[in-house]
């Protein structure tokens, strides 16, 4: 901040020396040099990103940052000076003067004379649909939890018998919007879900609520596990860096009492590529190390959390998929793998630093027969005739995941117990209020 200072004013006696200004005279100023200059007459051009569009019928405001404050610049504009592709995130170049400004929260602001779009910034969410999944539904996910039922609270109606259910079938609060999101793909290749999940889970660990969020994605036209993979990644990079970037001081307040040193381990996490292991790789590491866990890591068993963590460690506490799990350990939907005696599913988690599993996801069976022989052999075909018959009309290769919001804000917060990071935390023999 002090070389800042110092440089701030010799740019301005420059600018002083300058002609009334044209385009390959003005001064560039950064966000926070320009924060920290005076009222001026001489034209100035700042580079950086949106952080806020604010339009109106006389005026446009933009919040434009560039990394080099926590605070952003507002700039100020006629409406008609905009370009049409002016959106939160697309990167610009604006000329125009530093004004007095009557905004609050700063003392100078850019009055805006050209506003030029650098590189444009598709506002759209990457073309995935949003949908509305139900929170009360007849399916249960098969594997995905532990199921809370949904009956009605009248007496006279809790005393009548199991055949007659106000939705004259078992219903159940959701815990997961996956299958819905499956039969919207068959209109949209792209789709996503973010609501309430509930999990009846018999469970006061640090980890676990019988009520949470979800952020769910199904894609259609999938060439393999490597499509879901990229999405994971890219979603927790995309929504880390927007979070570093929008609320910085949020995050900082964490970091400094919380969790010194979470935010390095965030900016390795942003800045090295996720590392890739199979099952059986995992396994083998583990093994190599068994004597230091409370359960002992066996090919054919669920990873255990202390586990997950370990093999993080392992990999440098960066972000590991750990991809190709025992086909008997993962729901009927996982696509079988067809590879010989250790039959896999090609279902992926994603383990991040302090925290364990974070993403959960697989390629669906979109193959008839083998997902009706699955069925059958769990005597759950009459149930999912619904979910065949997807596959009967137009199936094709797709996949998806789930993510909890919950754990997601203690990975990037810092936080070790979920029930700090929500305001009403729902678990076993707790739900007050």
């Amino acid at each position: 901040m002090l070389k800042s200072r110092r440089i701030v004013p010799s740019l301005l006696r420059l600018s002083t020396l300058l002609p009334s200004c044209n385009r390959s005279l003005c001064v560039k100023l950064s966000v926070v040099q320009a924060l920290s200059a005076k009222a001026s007459d001489k034209d100035v051009k700042l580079q950086g990103w949106i952080r806020s569009v604010r339009s109106q019928k006389e005026v446009l405001f933009l919040d434009v940052n560039d990394g080099s404050s926590l605070d952003n610049l507002q700039v100020v504009a006629d409406p008609n000076l905009g370009p049409k592709n002016l959106t939160y995130g697309c990167a610009v170049e604006v000329r125009g003067k530093l004004m007095k400004s009557t905004y609050a929260k700063q003392n100078i602001e850019l009055h805006a004379e050209d506003i030029k779009v650098v590189g444009p910034c598709d506002p759209v969410d990457n073309n995935f649909v949003h949908i509305h999944t139900p929170i009360i539904t007849s399916n249960d996910c098969e594997g995905a939890g532990e199921l809370f039922k949904v009956e009605p609270a009248n007496k006279e109606r809790c005393e009548q018998k199991e055949t007659n259910h106000f939705f004259n079938i078992p219903a159940f609060l959701t815990v997961s919007g996956q299958l819905h999101l499956e039969v919207m793909t068959g209109a949209f290749t792209k789709v996503f879900t973010f609501g309430p999940t509930f999990r009846a889970e018999n469970s006061q660990s640090r980890r676990h609520l019988a009520e949470f969020y979800m952020v769910e994605a199904e894609i259609a036209f999938t060439d393999g596990l490597e499509d879901i993979m990229q999405v994971m990644e890219d979603l927790f990079k995309a929504a880390t860096s927007c979070l570093l970037m929008k609320c910085p001081k949020d995050i900082e307040l964490f970091h400094k009492y919380i969790a010194p040193g979470q935010k390095d381990r965030l900016d390795l996490m942003l800045k090295k590529p996720f590392v890739v292991l199979s099952y059986n790789e995992a396994i083998n590491i583990l093994k190599k190390d068994a004597h230091k866990f409370e359960f002992k890591p066996e090919w054919g068993h669920d990873l255990q959390t202390e586990h997950e963590k370990y093999l993080v460690q392992h990999c440098g506490n960066v972000p590991v998929f750990v991809v190709n799990y025992p086909y008997d350990l993962k729901p009927f939907y996982a696509r079988d793998n067809d590879d010989g005696p250790q039959r896999t599913a090609a279902a992926v988690d994603l383990l991040v630093p302090g925290i364990g599993e974070l993403f959960g996801g697989s390629l669906r069976e979109e193959r008839l027969h083998l997902l009706q022989s699955r069925l059958e052999m769990l005597g759950l075909k009459e149930t999912y005739q619904w979910y065949l018959d997807l596959r009967r009309f137009g199936s094709v290769p797709h996949g998806g995941f789930g993510m909890g919001f919950e754990r997601y804000l203690q990975c990037i917060l810092g936080v070790e117990n979920i029930k700090d990071v929500i305001p009403f935390p729902r678990f076993t023999h707790s739900c007050n209020l």
